[in-house]
């Protein structure tokens, strides 16, 4: 049962916020739409992001690390190499809960082991075995590299230094899991085969039904990677899923009622 009060405190507490507040300002003085005010509050924070973050706070269950930046070749060696400094989601709070129960504690750390490595690659650093074992996981590298080998074995290449070049010649896990959904799969059994949450299944679902709608609209890949909150790669490989992908045909209803609201 969904608890209305809670849902409407959360409502208060977001109203609070300044990105709220900013947006209602758009909207209210420049007669905006929603959706344009959203998309006028990104832009201010690419161009004034790092004005803003001067002093940055963690949220719960975030960290920050100081790593390779991800245009130093392999061969660079570390000590010679640009560092960029990016916050990791370490938990997740209630989605990796669900993993959890799930998957058990192999599940969840495959599932972290994926998400920290993109929130790494999409702020412009990669990982190391190294850095996950040692000074993230806390676990030995071996068992890492039988992770990466297992989640390899699905398609999936984690975008680490030593695989980064690699990365083009497989698709990520996002794209894995919305080829299930269109194939017929369901969220818990493409939670449980790709370890992770139902509630990231739907998300990543989602924002592919977005970017769908926004190509039938005729917007260019980067103005649908912007408005989608998703990188251009992203971006391109869901278009090019929604063009050759197996789509059974209530997927494909589901897709067309997303199209027609």
């Amino acid at each position: 049962m969904i608890n209305n009060s809670s849902i409407a405190r959360w409502d208060r507490l977001n109203s609070k916020q300044l990105d709220s507040q900013f947006q209602n300002e758009v909207i209210q003085g420049l007669n905006c739409s929603l959706f344009e005010a959203r998309a006028i509050l990104d832009v201010v924070h690419k161009v004034y992001g790092d004005y803003f973050n001067l002093t940055p706070s963690l949220q719960p269950g975030q960290i920050q690390f100081v790593i390779t930046g991800v245009e130093n070749g392999p061969s660079k060696s570390l000590k010679d190499a640009k560092m960029v400094t990016v916050t990791l989601a370490l938990d997740a709070g209630k989605e990796d809960l669900e993993v959890k129960k799930e998957g058990g504690v192999v599940g969840l750390r495959l599932h972290r082991l994926q998400r920290i490595c993109q929130e790494a690659l999409v702020q412009g650093g990669v990982l190391t075995i190294e850095d996950i074992a040692n000074r993230i996981f806390n676990c030995g590298e071996r068992t890492l590299v039988r992770d990466i080998k297992l989640l390899k074995q699905q398609g999936i290449v984690l975008p680490l230094r030593s695989t980064i070049k690699d990365i083009g010649r497989t698709l990520s896990h996002r794209v894995i899991i919305v080829e299930k959904w269109l194939q017929g799969m369901e969220y818990n059994h493409i939670a449980k085969s790709t370890n992770h949450s139902p509630s990231a299944v739907s998300n990543y679902v989602r924002r592919f039904k977005q970017v769908v709608t926004l190509a039938t609209e005729n917007y260019d890949v980067h103005s649908i990677a912007f408005m989608a909150h998703i990188s251009k790669p992203l971006a391109e490989e869901y278009i090019k899923l929604w063009h050759h992908a197996e789509i059974i045909q209530t997927r494909r209803d589901e897709l067309l009622g997303a199209l027609k609201k």
